[in-house]
């Protein structure tokens, strides 16, 4: 052990970076298309024996050789990698890993959050991190006018920390949404959740792994949403995980990575939603959309179980076409503002306009492609 070292691995280094493929593909894992820094332990031959990953908060793509399982050398992958994470800021930490190596990370001082039996497990290195979150989402101001039962005066001292809240006599929807960027179509499909419903708790992909940022996603979803009086925002924070974060790197093929993530955002959502009295969640049809077929409709089989109705609303259209952030974002590309006239808000059109969208809108032209499902 005394002989081994490790090191960042570059782009540029095709040799080291083939080699970490290899390790990882003799593992039975593909390399995430999303990461930002990878680390290779080097015997004294300089061969890679062990390998991590990092993409955002989170930590991916682990292995170690056969030849060296035993030796403890991913307890020091492991390590470099939360040092490596806690000197760019990220102190909250994420993981995913297969069933049968979620007690290993246990003993390393991460916590699960969400299981799918056979499939993933979620973990986070804050023993409360989840519970804090429910708790926090529970005093996200609710709409003016609005009140739910007061459990404060109840005995049960436990109170305190579980947030959850008595809405039995109400209708209580949830929304989830990325809106990169607020398209008419998101706003009719709050609309209807928000005219069907006493309460609608509407959250907002707080992840930046969108061509439009957050803070402008949020403000747009806010102000294109601005008449509707009985709306409470929230954004997703690290636990509603968006399709662009989720790993897919041991997922046997692409239905698999679709059902195992619609799988745990079902189980971690039914956590929200027994927090904030959520019987109902709203989502939007796409036809076209594979991924978002596969997870309605795991999601229409799934929530009922949960006692949440699934509520799958067709898509609003625009000249007999589904209207489509994809599509909002071909027309930025192409500064075609008379079809995006057609397809959004005012507010989100009146923002395109403005000299502040120019960096955002230059990002979405350097992309090959914007047409995402």
């Amino acid at each position: 052990m005394s002989d081994y070292y490790i090191s960042q691995i570059y782009p540029s280094d095709k040799r080291a970076n083939d080699e970490v493929d290899a390790l990882l593909v003799s593992e039975g894992i593909r390399r995430d298309a999303n990461l930002d820094y990878t680390c290779g332990m080097y015997d004294d031959e300089m061969h890679i024996i062990a390998t991590g990953s990092c993409f955002g908060n989170t930590l991916r793509c682990f292995s170690v050789s056969h030849e060296h399982q035993g030796e403890g050398l991913m307890n020091s992958i492991v390590s470099h990698l939360i040092e490596f994470q806690f000197s760019r800021g990220n102190t909250h930490l994420f993981l995913y890993t297969k069933c049968n190596s979620a007690k290993f990370f246990g003993d390393l001082g991460f916590y699960e959050i969400a299981r799918i039996e056979g499939q993933i497990v979620f973990m986070e290195n804050r023993k409360t991190g989840f519970q804090n979150y429910l708790n926090s989402l529970a005093k996200d101001p609710l709409p003016e006018g609005y009140a739910v039962a007061d459990s404060s005066a109840a005995p049960n001292s436990e109170s305190d920390t579980d947030a959850s809240c008595d809405c039995s006599d109400k209708k209580v929807a949830a929304l989830v949404m990325n809106a990169n960027p607020f398209t008419l179509g998101h706003q009719y499909l709050v609309e209807k959740a928000a005219a069907e419903n006493d309460l609608l708790h509407l959250f907002i992909v707080s992840e930046d792994a969108s061509l439009v940022p957050f803070q402008v996603r949020k403000r747009l979803v806010i102000e294109g949403t601005a008449h509707l009086k009985n709306i409470c925002y929230h954004d997703s924070g690290p636990y509603i995980i968006s399709n662009a974060t989720f790993p897919s790197y041991f997922q046997k093929d692409e239905n698999a990575v679709i059902e195992s993530h619609a799988m745990l955002d079902l189980t971690v959502f039914t956590q929200i939603a027994k927090t904030l009295g959520i019987t109902r969640r709203y989502v939007g049809e796409e036809p076209t959309s594979l991924v978002t077929g596969i997870y309605n409709q795991i999601m229409s089989e799934k929530l009922p179980e949960q006692g949440i109705e699934c509520i799958i609303v067709p898509r609003k259209t625009c000249e007999d076409t589904p209207i489509s952030a994809s599509n909002v974002r071909l027309a930025l590309q192409n500064d075609n503002f008379d079809t995006l006239a057609k397809l959004v808000p005012q507010t989100t059109l009146d923002y395109f306009r403005s000299p502040e969208a120019v960096p955002v809108i230059e990002r979405i032209k350097k992309q090959q492609n914007v047409i995402h499902y």
